[in-house]
């Protein structure tokens, strides 16, 4: 136990504390390194005085902790050291509200429109969560240089002065500014007082004091709190309505969390890069600049291997299940106690006859449990990855059908709007061999793995309950990009908060009638056609996530063939050499994937996908063996005409659908 915490002072072991950065009414609030996952946190200390108390904090700091919100600073860890906790926090470089109206004065209506909005949003998180905050003042809500508003110390400051033996008084410990009416009328705290705190921290950042006037005493904001004297807002402009809502003085008459959002909002909109943080959409034509970007990236070769598309196609050989051994792990400093080994998790090969599975339609399975993916026709990779949980790296937007169908990605654009960063989630049947583990935690059920950083990406592996893995990677496509491992971490994070949960989310539609998401890849090539490659069987075959890629190989594996179904803006000069392929115009490329390689490219049908960019369905067929370019993709040319012909079989149609979430 640390008597007097100094910069160099390890806790558990892991947190290494380097500065403080802020005091409060817990103590001094330190900056420090978290050396098993190499992120900076924000560090507090609570002295306790009996276990009760202890109980107590650590019940509040769990319910802070399963709190997932990009206004909503995240609780990471707790460290019980006797007389003394520690709570591991997110790290926001910002200042408090109460900071900037100290050294900059009040705000003005737009400014304090655009932090309420936003904290209105994180309370209705929270709310809905069952999880009152207790102590919404001024000094709790955090905003960056960018305008992001954050709220912290969730039922923190509440649990360390709300023992039973204090009276209602002494509980409020200096913050009677802010208290509801209710509160200071003994009533235990609930959802309509973060409201009425809410608006009473709004009133003071542009009025600059208290709703309920000044005065020379704590006691006298008491007393004017139980007479329910709220004095008039004089610099609020269009804040003047919402605020008057909030600070109601019967609670059954003020809004709700999410109801003030929707004042606050009216009334002040934000600025755009933050509305789209709240209502997790986007703006302008994403299409066109992810297209520019991708061919940008194409001429700059140092980019070229963290492309928002892998480099295409992905080759999927046989997966191996995660094998670390102990010495790997006490190389990597991450063993724990409990730790195991995985075993093989095989693929089940699901298609029918004619090669649709019929699983695209199926509703998540009964026994699917929290932390699983399920049914890998219907689990939705973008349900784990919100555009919003990534807001703190700059302007976020989803993009939900680019590359595999198991994929989903969010962009990261700077302040000129130009996506200059890309976060990617992937659903993977099977555990890959990791070559370079930096370290493992073990978060309830899950394992998360943590990979060394590789140039401009940053990967994690998220081992779920049912032998299967979810893969994010954080990858930077400019020169300022945000840092690739702190953006796969704060995905990371998100992806286990979900699944803690439950198992993935589900989609909320079944494939359009003609996409390919409905077929099976492993029957689009019989034993007849394989024989086109010597050495490959129709039984040495590799079935990807969903069956939506599939490969053949021969025995000694320098021959092989791999479907995969994809997605893109669009196919064009800029995917390969115009090929006919059974009078679909494609694209091949030699030497793409690997050495000794060709790709065709061959559109299907062309869709708006569920935020309104059009998008290319398309599947991508690669032939590997030792020949020369020209009959390798001549090799592979025709085998594409095949899967054409066999697609037209299977499905009641395929070209242009116009229809807006057309997709999968």
């Amino acid at each position: 136990m640390l008597v007097t915490p100094e910069a160099g002072d390890r806790i558990a072991d892991r947190y290494l504390l380097r500065e403080p950065i802020g005091r409060g009414g817990m103590g001094v609030v330190w900056l420090a390194w978290d050396e098993r996952l190499e992120r900076r946190v924000a560090v507090k200390c609570a002295r306790l005085d009996d276990d009760r108390a202890t109980r107590r904090l650590m019940g509040e700091a769990r319910n802070a902790g399963r709190l997932h919100h990009p206004n909503i600073v995240g609780v990471f860890d707790f460290v019980d050291e006797g007389a003394t906790c520690w709570i591991i926090m997110e790290y926001v470089p910002s200042r408090s509200l109460a900071q900037m109206v100290t050294e900059s004065g009040p705000l003005t209506p737009e400014e304090a429109g655009s932090i309420g909005c936003q904290i209105a949003a994180a309370l209705a998180k929270s709310h809905n969560e069952g999880v009152v905050h207790g102590d919404v003042t001024p000094e709790n809500i955090l905003v960056t240089d960018e305008g992001i508003a954050r709220l912290t110390d969730f039922g923190i400051s509440r649990a360390l002065w709300s023992d039973v033996t204090h009276s209602t008084m002494a509980g409020v410990r200096g913050k009677p500014r802010y208290l509801a009416p209710e509160l200071a009328k003994g009533q235990p705290a609930g959802e309509k007082s973060d409201v009425f705190s809410l608006g009473a921290s709004l009133f003071s950042a542009v009025e600059g004091r208290s709703p309920y006037g000044e005065a020379e005493h704590p006691m006298a904001y008491l007393a004017r709190a139980v007479e329910g004297h709220i004095e008039p807002a004089h610099r609020a402009g269009p804040l003047d309505g919402p605020l008057t809502a909030l600070l109601e003085v019967e609670p059954r008459r003020r809004p709700d969390a999410a109801r003030a959002q929707q004042l606050l909002t009216r009334a002040a909109p934000p600025p755009p890069h933050i509305q789209e943080q709240l209502h997790d959409s986007r703006t302008g034509d994403h299409a066109s600049r992810t297209l520019r970007l991708r061919r940008l990236l194409r001429s700059q070769g140092d980019f070229t291997p963290f492309m928002l598309q892998p480099p295409r196609p992905v080759r999927r050989r046989r997966h191996h299940p995660l094998a670390i051994t102990a010495v790997a792990l006490l190389a990597a400093g991450a063993i724990t106690a409990g730790l195991v080994l995985f075993g093989p998790w095989a693929s089940k090969d699901q298609g029918d006859k004619d090669g649709r599975t019929g699983a695209a339609d199926a509703k998540p399975s009964a026994s699917a449990r929290a932390g699983a993916i399920g049914d890998e026709r219907t689990a939705d990779p973008c349900g784990l990855l919100g555009a919003a949980s990534l807001s703190r790296f700059g302007g976020t937007a989803l993009d939900p059908d680019y590359g595999e169908i198991d994929r989903c990605d969010v962009l990261v654009r700077n302040n000129s709007g130009d996506d200059n960063a890309d976060v990617e989630v992937n659903l993977d049947s099977d555990r890959d061999e990791f070559d370079d583990v930096l370290s493992t935690r073990l978060v309830g059920d899950l394992t998360v793995v943590t990979l060394k950083r590789d140039g401009n990406a940053c990967e994690r592996a998220v081992l779920t309950t049912d032998g299967k893995q979810v893969r994010v990677i954080g990858k930077q496509l400019g020169k300022a990009a945000p840092d690739p491992c702190q953006m796969a971490d704060a995905a990371s994070d998100r992806v286990v908060g979900v699944l803690a949960e439950g198992p993935v989310p589900r989609r909320s539609s079944s494939p359009a009638a003609n996409s390919l998401a409905r077929l099976d890849t492993c029957t689009l090539l019989d034993a007849t056609e394989l024989k086109r490659l010597p050495g490959v069987g129709v039984d040495n075959r590799d079935r990807g996530f969903g069956s939506w890629d599939c490969d053949w190989s021969s025995d000694d594996g320098n021959r092989a063939v791999e479907i995969q179904f994809s997605r893109d803006n669009s196919l064009d000069a800029d995917d390969g050499t115009p090929v006919d392929v059974a009078g679909t115009k494609s694209y091949f490329v030699a030497d793409e994937a690997e050495d000794d390689s060709c790709t065709v490219r061959t559109p299907h049908r062309v869709y708006r996908n569920s935020v309104g960019d059009p998008t290319t369905e398309l599947f991508q067929l690669t032939v590997y063996a030792p020949q020369p370019d020209r009959q390798l993709c001549d090799t592979a040319t025709k085998f594409a005409a095949v899967v054409v012909r066999n697609i037209a079989k299977r499905l009641p149609g395929a070209g242009t659908d116009t229809g807006t979430g057309a997709g999968t």
